[in-house]
């Protein structure tokens, strides 16, 4: 009888599958969990939210922090991911010599449609685990904000659901508000 065995990456062994080849340049994957994960393709609704979110968060930063699009987020030595927005320390060098890390980071963004099942039960838990004190799920199918607050080794303790008509504001940066149903009109 053959038992199955899973080969669980570090973050070492993808960079060095992506240089020898063997993952494409134009792979959209990630590492999460020591696994490396297929990216969905992103559709209009999804760009649309994400190219917004850039807007406002860049207008609104003035030199506070600085706007990350789809960059990796260093969380340990088997997780790598690449959320789709994050609110970053600014550093001076634009973090050129490393990617963000945990406590990099004020808010991270990720804008979920087909992807919503990983990001709450995959990335959510490691994302708290990681001690990101607070991210937003984009629901696009429920038209609604998931923020999540108080990280821990499970997630996060606190989790609200904001609709059209409220307000999203990150914690760090309570002014730099999101109308909810401005962002998620169709």
């Amino acid at each position: 009888m053959s038992v199955q065995t899973q080969h669980r990456f570090t973050v070492t062994d993808y960079y060095r599958m992506a240089e020898t080849g063997v993952l494409k340049p134009d792979a959209r994957v990630e590492l999460l969990d020591g696994k490396i994960i297929d990216m969905s393709p992103i559709g209009p609704f999804h760009g649309s939210i994400t190219k917004h979110l850039i807007q406002q968060f860049t207008t609104a930063a003035k030199g506070r922090w600085t706007t990350a699009v789809q960059d990796p987020v260093h969380l340990n030595d088997h997780s790598e991911p690449q959320p789709d927005i994050m609110l970053l320390k600014p550093v001076p060098d634009f973090y050129r010599k490393r990617h963000p890390q945990p406590e990099d980071v004020f808010l991270l963004v990720e804008v979920s449609d087909t992807t919503l099942t990983t990001d709450r039960e995959d990335k959510i838990p490691a994302y708290g685990h990681a001690g990101i004190g607070e991210v937003w799920i984009i629901n696009l199918a429920d038209l609604t904000v998931e923020v999540y607050r108080e990280p821990n080794f499970t997630g996060y303790g606190s989790k609200t659901i904001l609709r059209a008509g409220d307000q999203a504001r990150p914690l760090a940066f309570p002014d730099a508000t999101v109308d909810v149903a401005e962002l998620l009109k169709r």
